[in-house]
């Protein structure tokens, strides 16, 4: 428990203030300026190379030593979402309507203070031997950062041999590290429908093609994609979340209009999906004299971590914590996550830290109002990247020498 008793009596105070300090000034998907020139200015300060701007408002700190051509990447998220904060804590956001309900204000704090700390003991650590890479993304919420940063060359420019990320998970005890290789998390698709009909009065329907009659029945015949065309043995969702039509109840609308979304764990069941949707709609309308347009949006792919890599992250967190607090191989999430584009280019896993279970502040899911970043875990996170980069280093030396 080294790590944990080094990080906890020299870093744990000025990063939980770091934490509070971004959480009072969220700001949304590429608009990262603040967070981005705070997390610039610590880098620099403690001798990283710093490359500023990638992907718009991303920043990538670079820590080399030695001659070996080895390198690292791991990534934390900055964007905050449009919710607005009820959990009425003394560092609540500052800005109306904004609120870091999923805990990036905390990753960023625990990989900051995982650089800060690595930084200070690399020269005295004869194991670094290779170039580190922290990533600081933006956009993760629907805005795609991840590619965009690619985009403009993030590996081309800063080449890692593996990535890794972690995420905060209400609902497990506070600082439980949960692994899983293989599908980990869902693709995201989006999908509007519009149905187009005839309007006419209430009163005589038989001069009218009614969209809306047409699009409830779309609805009910959504719900038997899942349970009649994909295999009982794989995952997926179709949930319509919106539903608009009409605004007076004697009058049959031109128009009505469906906003789905959809997840799976499998490229194939991810195509099946869509291939189903179309055909089912384009049918469904037919059969009630209207027509459909269907504007489908791709969003986020499968994300997929190695085994070798989320094997060496299990045992990490194994030294680190002991197994009562490591689940070695949990189950899927049917979340989203665009770290999911960065492994398709570069073997890596994507880990979990429990934020806090039962009656716990930290239980509180994300993306709700009273969330909070449990700060226990900037303790508990640092130590852990901090161990990883260590031993992911040492691991390369020996392969090396032997």
């Amino acid at each position: 428990m080294t790590y944990l008793q080094d990080a906890l009596v020299n870093r744990v105070g000025e990063f939980i203030q770091i934490r509070r300090d971004i959480h009072q000034h969220p700001e949304l998907a590429f608009e990262e300026y603040r967070t981005a020139d705070l997390v610039a200015t610590k880098l620099e300060s403690w001798g990283y190379a710093v490359h500023r701007g990638l992907g718009g408002t991303g920043v990538v700190g670079t820590l080399k030593r030695g001659q070996s051509k080895c390198s690292l990447g791991i990534r934390a998220d900055m964007d905050a979402l449009p919710i607005q904060e009820a959990t009425g804590h003394a560092w609540a956001s500052s800005m109306p309507g904004l609120m870091h309900a999923c805990g990036h204000d905390g990753h960023t704090a625990m990989l900051l203070a995982a650089a800060k700390a690595i930084a200070q003991d690399v020269t005295q650590n004869a194991s670094f031997d290779g170039t580190l890479n922290l990533i600081f993304q933006p956009a993760e919420e629907g805005g795609g950062g991840a590619v965009r940063m690619m985009e403009d060359g993030l590996f081309d420019l800063h080449p890692c041999d593996a990535v890794f990320a972690m995420h905060n998970m209400p609902g497990v005890p506070v600082g439980h590290f949960v692994f899983r290789d293989g599908a980990a998390m869902a693709s995201s698709d989006y999908a509007t429908i519009r149905v187009h009909g005839t309007g006419g009065h209430g009163a005589m329907p038989h001069r009218a093609a009614d969209p809306l009659v047409a699009a409830a029945s779309i609805v009910m015949a959504l719900q038997t994609i899942v349970s009649r065309n994909v295999d009982p043995l794989q995952t997926a969702v179709v949930t319509i979340g919106a539903m608009h039509a009409g605004q007076a109840n004697n009058v049959i609308p031109a128009l009505a209009t469906l906003e789905l979304s959809m997840r799976t764990l499998d490229p194939q069941v991810r195509l099946l999906l869509e291939r189903r949707i179309k055909a089912l709609v384009h049918s469904q309308a037919e059969s009630f004299g209207v027509t459909a347009e269907i504007d489908w949006r791709k969003g986020y792919c499968v994300l997929v971590n190695s085994a070798v890599e989320t094997d060496f992250a299990r045992q990490v967190a194994l030294k680190l914590v002991g197994p009562e607090q490591v689940t070695l191989h949990g189950p899927a999430l049917t979340a989203s996550e665009d770290f999911a584009f960065m492994l398709e280019k570069i073997p890596g896993s994507y880990l979990l830290i429990g934020n806090g279970d039962g009656d716990s502040a930290g239980a509180c899911m994300v993306h709700n109002p009273g969330y909070d970043f449990n700060d226990d875990n900037v303790v508990t996170g640092s130590a852990y990247w901090k161990a990883l980069v260590h031993a992911f280093f040492a691991s390369k030396k020996q392969a090396k020498d032997f």
